[in-house]
């Protein structure tokens, strides 16, 4: 016999409510959960990072550039007169002397201009020669004529004498003293008429020598003006040392003042880098620099800072303090590292990739144990090469990842793998 069980459907059904209940609030507490959580943080593997630590010391500030070695004294060798290029006689890196020569021009007006200018060279001399001869002749003449007038003089003046002394004794009449003494003045202002047309015929003969000169030295210097040229036809080194470069060829025509050759003394070199110019304003005369050959390292000084930017660089030129290794040579490649100065008791670290001096940057700061990192914030002072001063934001022994992270510029944090 069946027995009536009451209230156990509703039991039964209160029991699937109070489940179902309970399921929809698991769920929708999950969901809030789970829509709360931050996202995963990235992965990176330790071996593609460059992780430094933060130290406190002494901190020395430099500039790097790259460039390369130039000779201290260039001679360019212009053409010194219009010609045609006939002969190439000393190839580039060749070892010349001021009198080697190293091509031939040709140029056969200027030969007949220096030909024609020492002939008339040659006439105007002969011009002069023969003008003073005859000059001279003139002067030996005119000398006799004044010596002539000097003695008739000199004789009227011992006749007035004698005849005052004469008269005096009553040996002779006052009429012959008087004639006596009238041809001495006469023969006094003769001759010093003469003495003064002697002075100006002696200043109009120097004179007439003197333009004749004058034509002379004008003609020798072109003389020797069309001859220098014609001589520049055999283009020289002028001093020594090793050719760099012949800018002609055989057959080529040249103008006066084209630029021939370019010869360098190898022995005295300098380095001449280039800064970027962010950096470059804190170089000045004198720093002490360390040049770079590849094949050894010479110690150097900035002689030279350009005052213009070009492409985003200044130029600086080191000169040299030690003797080069062997194998340097004009145009070889070198890196210059510039110190600028010495920071006694700084914070610092690597110098982040980008990052600028005096700026505020984001790096990763490992967390104890290094399998986490922080995105912090992190203000830069003074910068080096490959250091840079930390002026807030770190404490010393903090380590950072200095390479470049800006693919996870959107996340805070990070796991080290």
């Amino acid at each position: 016999m069946d027995i009536q069980r009451e209230g156990v459907v509703e039991a039964k059904r209160r029991r699937r409510i109070l489940i179902g209940s309970a399921g929809a609030i698991a769920v929708l507490l999950v969901t809030v959960g789970l829509s709360r959580l931050k996202p995963a943080a990235p992965s990176i593997e330790r071996a593609t990072v460059w992780i430094d630590t933060v130290k406190r010391g002494p901190m020395l500030r430099e500039v790097k550039g790259t460039g390369t070695l130039v000779p201290e004294e260039i001679r360019w060798i212009p053409a010194g007169t219009e010609g045609r290029v006939e002969r190439i006689l000393v190839e580039a890196g060749s070892r010349v002397e001021p009198d080697t020569v190293i091509l031939e021009l040709s140029n056969p007006e200027l030969e007949l201009q220096a030909m024609d200018a020492e002939a008339q060279l040659r006439e105007v001399k002969a011009q002069y020669d023969e003008l003073a001869v005859r000059l001279e002749s003139e002067r030996l003449q005119a000398a006799a004529t004044a010596a002539q007038i000097q003695g008739d003089y000199e004789q009227a003046k011992l006749d007035a004498e004698m005849k005052e002394q004469m008269a005096k004794e009553g040996l002779t009449s006052n009429l012959a003293l008087q004639a006596a003494q009238f041809q001495a003045r006469r023969a006094s202002n003769r001759h010093e008429i003469e003495q003064k047309r002697q002075a100006i015929a002696g200043d109009a003969i120097k004179a007439q020598l003197a333009v004749q000169r004058s034509q002379v030295e004008r003609q020798a210097a072109l003389a020797r003006l069309k001859r220098s040229q014609y001589v520049a036809l055999r283009v020289r080194a002028g001093v020594a040392g090793v050719l760099q470069l012949v800018n002609a060829e055989v057959g080529q025509r040249v103008s006066p003042g084209t630029n021939l050759a370019r010869v360098a003394q190898p022995e005295k070199l300098k380095a001449v880098v280039r800064v970027p110019e962010t950096q470059a304003k804190d170089v000045q005369l004198g720093h002490k620099a360390v040049v770079d050959t590849r094949n050894g390292l010479v110690a150097a000084h900035v002689v030279r800072v350009d005052p213009a930017v070009k492409e985003g660089t200044v130029t600086v030129d080191l000169a040299l303090d030690d003797v080069l290794p062997k194998g340097a040579r004009p145009d070889l490649t070198v890196d210059g590292t510039i110190e600028i100065e010495r920071l006694d008791d700084v914070l610092f670290v690597g110098r982040p990739a980008s990052a600028q001096p005096e700026s505020t940057v984001g790096l990763f700061r490992l967390a104890i144990g290094e399998a986490e990192a922080a995105r912090v914030r992190v203000k830069l002072g003074r910068a080096s090469v490959s250091t840079v001063e930390v002026v807030e934001g770190l404490a010393e022994g903090d380590r950072v990842i200095v390479s470049d992270t800006s693919e996870w510029d959107a996340h805070d944090r990070v796991r080290i793998d």
